[in-house]
């Protein structure tokens, strides 16, 4: 198939067309858990759910959720095929819980790199574009593998530099004239920082555009947040964000029109759930849950991602007509209760990167002596710390009306936390409250 400039047929189908095609992949579906999971034929049969008369996407209901839990405590129940027939073992962060391993076939990896390859054309990209990778394709991480084999199946070329190293970084955008980078948002303001300490002309460079991953780079509206704001201050050049998780192995990827990423349904069924696990309308915060079509070794059915998102279903200027992804709101794991307010993190991370003397910073959370959450957020600043304090809470109270408590560091110690040895991610924020 010619991936270069391909838009998939399916994505500009009305979208009565895309539920019909979507509903025929989910049956096919059922009838392979039923006969190749463990996991979900016990399902089936201890809830007495008969498989057969699932027909559409409204019937789902009928069947309970998979969450993270079910994933850690019968990993190996979830695996459909001999081990003869895995090539590839992945497994995700472990960000809110035990690391998963997820089994990949070498039909799911054909499936990986078409869904990539799909998302760069989505994201402006085609086979003249060269792409410097700065995350790790190594540690067992999907995404780096999965940008890797998209890229290759896009017929891009790629460089495979890896994360940190910003002097590396900046040599090999001068010996290979990349167009395109692969890399977390706050790592572009590092590399940007390096450029500046070190005359390194980046705004001259042969970059143009970004795919950023791992960090959202929007607010609600679609408008840039304050980190996406603060890397187009420094260096015009064009964003793309991108939402994607080990469990679904699809990703929803951004085109030029920059409102959301955009849905592959021949990929992956969405329904953005409640805390009773009921739809919630357009225009309302849901849990991201996926059921995954065409994935041979661990398909999931009904899985709550833990991620909160709106959803918009009106066709995109670019001739998509499916479903887009807003930008993730906050982990239902993560979320806060503090005086009387629901927070999630990312409020903070956009309050804080909005301060031009934070260098750097980790949010916690804990339990406190009388039994309620506490905020602490620990900070490394470039600027002496006298009245910094009360500076600082009253940025937080001017945008969320309360104010957490404030912890200063070196840089370097943030860093450290930032990031601890063997993770593929920064931690920006340390759940220490005690379970209950």
């Amino acid at each position: 198939m010619e991936i270069n400039n391909y838009l998939p047929e399916i994505e500009r189908e009305p979208i009565r067309e895309i539920i019909k095609f979507q509903e025929n992949q989910l049956c096919k579906l059922l009838a392979y858990l039923k006969e190749h999971s463990p996991f979900y034929s016990a399902l089936f049969r201890n809830e007495k759910i008969n498989p057969d008369k699932i027909k559409s996407i409204e019937d789902l209901h009928h069947i309970p959720v998979t969450t993270k839990n079910h994933l850690q405590k019968s990993n190996e129940a979830f695996i459909c095929v001999p081990k003869e027939k895995i090539i590839d073992y992945i497994t995700t962060s472990g960000t809110m819980g035990d690391p998963v391993t997820f089994a990949m076939t070498d039909k799911d990896l054909e499936r990986l790199a078409y869904n990539e390859a799909i998302s760069f054309v989505c994201a402006e990209g085609s086979r003249s574009d060269i792409y410097q990778l700065m995350t790790t394709i190594d540690r067992r991480f999907m995404a780096g593998l999965a940008y890797f084999i998209g890229i290759r199946k896009l017929g891009a070329g790629i460089v495979r530099v890896g994360n940190g190293i910003p002097e590396l970084q900046w040599e090999t955008i001068h010996r290979i004239h990349p167009n395109a980078i692969i890399a977390v948002p706050s790592f572009i303001l590092k590399i940007i920082e390096y450029a500046e300490q070190h005359d390194i002309d980046y705004k001259g460079s042969s970059i143009v555009k970004a795919v950023c991953i791992g960090e959202p780079l929007r607010n609600n509206d679609f408008s840039l947040n304050t980190l996406g704001r603060r890397i187009n201050e420094k260096w015009p050049i064009r964003l793309f964000s991108t939402y994607a998780s080990t469990e679904m192995a699809t990703s929803f990827t951004e085109c030029g029109e920059g409102h959301g990423g955009h849905h592959h349904p021949e990929l992956i069924i969405v329904e953005f759930l409640n805390e009773h696990d009921l739809p919630v309308k357009e225009g309302e915060p849901g849990e991201v849950t996926i059921t995954t079509l065409g994935v041979e070794g661990m398909p999931l059915l009904r899985f709550k991602t833990g991620d909160i998102c709106h959803h918009f279903t009106e066709p995109c200027k670019c001739g998509r007509s499916t479903m887009r992804l807003g930008p993730v709101i906050g982990r239902k794991k993560q979320m806060i209760k503090y005086k009387g307010t629901t927070l999630y993190p990312p409020a903070f991370y956009d309050i804080l990167d909005n301060i031009e003397y934070i260098s750097n910073y980790v949010v916690e959370v804990y339990t406190n002596s009388i039994g309620t959450d506490e905020i602490l957020i620990h900070v490394g600043s470039r600027s002496p710390i006298d009245e910094r304090e009360k500076d600082i809470k009253d940025h937080f109270r001017a945008r969320l009306r309360v104010a957490p408590l404030i912890s200063f560091k070196t840089t370097e110690a943030i860093q450290k936390i930032q990031f601890p040895e063997l993770s593929r991610k920064p931690v920006m924020f340390i759940d220490n409250r005690e379970k209950k």
